[in-house]
């Protein structure tokens, strides 16, 4: 009996098209727990072997030629985990970010950040503020961080913001448009992701980017974010690229 041996993330690499690359490629990072689980180990062992895939996907869409790289990394329903698994991720972010910087700067990529990153710990604030200043002029790709973020809570502040103009006289009722939304969401100064990955086996995209999602390519795998790595990735850009996006268009038409 024949044994399907791994295809070589060399072999998976040599099928994708460079030309053809989704620019915006955001990601739901889940299954850290459960990968601690399954190991008899503590939950956020889970998280810090997460931190690992975070440094492999974002290193390997640079190389690759992504400009955007966006991660649900703590949204604000996390907030009603476990206090002591919650305390553990906000230090592990403050660590993280304290350690990677340099290889942010080296690989030439920007931090920033979409959320009410004002919601997080002083300490994790401080040094998520000194990254995104010490990367501001990078142009090779932007690494977006999800912190203290859900699109429900996005959505209605940019409500509150488009009503605010409004009530001002900056605004008319009759020029809101999808422009203007798009425009005030905390995201409106990125491209719309044309690929989405789900992580762990879930099939659910858990408040994440409802609006900018609205014609993005869906990619689920079983795999836990821990063990996530490039060829993982090459599989789900090469997935992509097979897909035909119409827009609402007919086959005939694109």
């Amino acid at each position: 009996m024949l044994l399907t041996q791994p295809m070589p993330a060399t072999s998976l690499l040599s099928q994708i098209d460079k030309e053809k690359l989704p620019q915006h490629i955001a990601i739901i990072m889940d299954g850290n727990g459960r990968w601690a689980k399954k190991r008899a180990l503590p939950r956020v062992v889970g998280h810090e072997y997460g931190v690992k895939s975070v440094r492999t996907v974002a290193e390997t869409a640079a190389t690759l030629g992504v400009k955007y790289l966006t991660l649900y990394t703590f949204s604000t329903e996390n907030w009603n985990r476990p206090a002591l698994e919650v305390k553990a991720i906000m230090a592990l972010l403050v660590r993280t970010i304290r350690k990677e910087v340099a290889t942010l700067q080296k690989n030439n990529i920007r931090l920033r950040t979409i959320g009410d990153i004002n919601g997080l710990p002083p300490d994790a604030l401080k040094e998520l503020k000194e990254a995104m200043e010490l990367t501001k002029d990078n142009t090779r790709m932007d690494l977006v961080l999800a912190l203290n973020y859900s699109a429900r809570w996005d959505i209605v502040q940019a409500a509150k913001l488009i009503a605010g103009k409004v009530k001002d006289g900056q605004l008319k009722v009759e020029d809101i448009d999808e422009k203007v939304i798009s425009e005030s969401l905390n995201t409106g100064h990125l491209p719309e992701p044309e690929l989405l990955i789900r992580t762990s086996g879930e099939y659910r995209i858990s408040n994440f980017m409802l609006w900018e999602l609205a014609y993005g390519e869906f990619y689920f795998t079983d795999i836990y974010w821990p063990e996530f790595d490039q060829e993982a990735l090459y599989k789900a850009i090469i997935d992509y690229q097979k897909r035909e996006r119409r827009f609402g268009k007919t086959s005939e038409q694109v």
